[in-house]
C-alpha cells in the first residue's frame, strides 16, 4: 500500500505519540478498501493534517493527498512538508469515499481556485463524508451551498460561517448530514473518530 511521505521534526513526532491512544480504539483494519482524499496546499496545519491521516491510514484506508498542483508544500506552523500527489483536476470524485480538509493557511489559498471549489461542491453534493477542521470550513463555505447547515470551526471564522447562511456552534465535532466539522487541534481525536464512523 502506498504511504504518504512527510518529514517529521521531533516535536511533531511527540505530538503524534501523545495522540496515539486513539489509534487503539479498534485495532482492526475496519477501513480496509476505503479511499480518502486529503485536500491541502501551501500553509497547511501539520497536526490537523497528519493526525487524522495517520489515524485513518492505521485503520486501513488508502490516502491520496490532492491539491491545486502536485508538488512539495510546507506547513505554516512548522518545517513539516507534504507531497501533494495529484491536482483536483486529475482525479474524479468517484475515486474517493471521503474528503478531508485540514486547516491552517491552506484553506484560504485553496478557496481562491475555482477548480478546487467546484470539486468540493460536487463532493458535498454526492453525500459522501466531507470533513473539515479549524479553517478548513472556509473551503466548504466557498462552495455557496451551506445555507441552513450547521458547522463548527475555529471561532475566528464564525462570522464567515454565519454570513454564508449557516449556523455556527461551538463544539468539538458537529455532524450535519455528510458534513463533519471540528474546531482546533484539541478536537483531533473526536474529529478522526467521526470520520471513521461515517465510513462504516
Amino acid at each position: 500500500m502506498k504511504r504518504v511521505k512527510f518529514v517529521f521534526p521531533v516535536f511533531v513526532l511527540i505530538f503524534m505519540l501523545l495522540g496515539a491512544s486513539i489509534f487503539a480504539v479498534n485495532p482492526d483494519k475496519e477501513l480496509e478498501g476505503k479511499r480518502i482524499a486529503f485536500l491541502i496546499t501551501e500553509g497547511f496545519h501539520d497536526g490537523e493534517t497528519m493526525f487524522p491521516l495517520g489515524f485513518l491510514q492505521n485503520k486501513g484506508a488508502v490516502i491520496t493527498v490532492i491539491g491545486i498542483e502536485p508538488g512539495v508544500y510546507k506547513a505554516y506552523n512548522s518545517d513539516v512538508t507534504a507531497v501533494v500527489e495529484k491536482s483536483v483536476t486529475d482525479v474524479s470524485i468517484a475515486d474517493f469515499d471521503a474528503l478531508v480538509i485540514p486547516g491552517g493557511e491552506s484553506p484560504a489559498n485553496l478557496r481562491e481556485h475555482s477548480s478546487v471549489v467546484d470539486f468540493v461542491r460536487e463532493f458535498i453534493q454526492t453525500n459522501k463524508p466531507v470533513a473539515s477542521i479549524c479553517h478548513g470550513p472556509q473551503v466548504v463555505i466557498a462552495t455557496g451551498i451551506v445555507e441552513g447547515r450547521t458547522l463548527t470551526a475555529v471561532d475566528a471564522i464564525e462570522d464567515e460561517i454565519t454570513e454564508a447562511g449557516a449556523i455556527f456552534v461551538d463544539r468539538d465535532v458537529m455532524i450535519d448530514g455528510n458534513l463533519i466539522t471540528s474546531r482546533t487541534p484539541p478536537d483531533l481525536a473526536p474529529f478522526s473518530i467521526a470520520i471513521m464512523q461515517a465510513l462504516n
